[in-house]
């Protein structure tokens, strides 16, 4: 029997803009791109509970967020604080959580900044690990001064969903024996890979909750799905098998920058990529890998088709300036007509770097 516990970082960002300044407290926070008063391009990164009962949540373009906000004032409600990112704050934070959980389990996977697997089955009973897990619960927000939402299961995909079933704060135990009724009433998209495209194939044949997708045999929903209906057909039962992986290291360090307008202006576009490769090496620099080989930029036209170029250098390198260089070089066909030979106008750019030697 394993016990896993997954613990999820309440509206991360939000929450430690929040705890950070006695004058956001209690209001209405959206971290994300500036909304420049309703213009401005880009998304909200993290919205706190405040902000979501206004409808503002991640991933929503920031000029609507922008647009809930003023609609609010005008109730009379309180009007959102937008405040720009502060990585190297959160990563600092993240690294806090961290260092919390592994003094109460010897195996801990951090799948994100804000989301940590550790698993507990040296307890051997839930009723330690839930009192593992309200001491975790507890220390993070003295330290802190924000609240995490944590499941306990059987396995990771159990234990990840129940711990999105109360939030915030919440603290939700499913063992074996209550899989299929925790599960069975819960929409498809709890189902870790199902988005928007996959739910819309699925309502099409009438499919809206999991136990909808327990009546597909593995055969059809192969014909369906391809070899995910086969990992799907597992997932709506409750099986995973996933270890844990501890020392689990960055893939990639990268970051995009959405223009204020569409645009092919190459002393402008240089100018934002120059300072986007600085900001990605510094945080190279801080990650404590001594070596990368890949270089990659992505690229976002006005009409929203994205493209992305890698290239593996011959010999690994720590030097800043040739990772600029790389980086402009990948970039340029994409400003002229090699690469762009309708000249449409770039929306977003991003650079990243890849395959690290420590």
């Amino acid at each position: 029997m394993r016990i896993i516990a997954h613990l999820d970082m309440d509206a991360f960002f939000a929450s430690l803009e929040e705890a950070g300044s006695l004058i956001f407290k209690g209001k209405p926070i959206a971290v994300g791109s500036d909304p420049k008063n309703g213009v401005g391009r880009g998304v909200v990164s993290t919205a706190n509970y405040k902000a979501r009962e206004y409808g503002i949540h991640s991933a929503l373009p920031i000029s609507v967020a922008w647009q809930l906000s003023q609609k609010a004032k005008a109730e009379g409600k309180l009007e959102v604080v937008f405040l720009s990112v502060d990585f190297e704050r959160y990563n600092k934070a993240s690294a806090q959580v961290l260092e919390i959980i592994r003094d109460y389990a010897e195996v801990v996977e951090p799948a994100s900044i804000d989301e940590f697997y550790y698993d507990l089955t040296f307890l051997k009973n839930y009723k330690k690990a839930e009192k593992v897990c309200k001491k975790i619960k507890k220390e993070i927000k003295e330290k802190l001064k924000v609240t995490c939402s944590v499941g306990i299961g059987p396995n990771k995909l159990i234990a990840k969903i129940a711990a999105g079933t109360k939030k915030p704060d919440g603290l939700v135990i499913i063992k074996e024996s209550k899989i299929s009724n925790f599960l069975e009433p819960l929409s498809i998209r709890e189902l870790p890979g199902i988005g928007p495209k996959t739910e819309q194939i699925f309502l099409a044949k009438g499919v809206k909750i999991i136990k909808d997708i327990k009546k597909f045999s593995r055969e059809d929903l192969y014909d369906l799905m391809g070899k995910w209906g086969l990992d799907l057909y597992l997932k709506a039962r409750g099986i995973d098998d996933t270890p844990l992986v501890e020392n689990r290291e960055a893939k990639s360090i990268g970051e995009q920058i959405t223009f204020e307008s569409d645009t092919l202006n190459f002393i402008e576009i240089g100018e934002v990529l120059k300072n986007i490769c600085q900001s990605v090496y510094k945080r190279f620099l801080q990650s404590g890998f001594k070596t990368f080989k890949t270089v990659g930029v992505t690229v976002r036209f006005s009409d929203f088709e994205t493209k992305t170029t890698v290239k593996t250098l011959k010999q690994p390198t720590e030097r800043e300036k040739k990772f600029e260089i790389e980086a402009t070089k990948l970039l340029l066909p994409y400003i002229d007509r090699r690469k762009n030979p309708r000249q449409k106008l770039i929306r977003l750019i991003g650079v990243k770097l890849e395959k690290f030697n420590g």
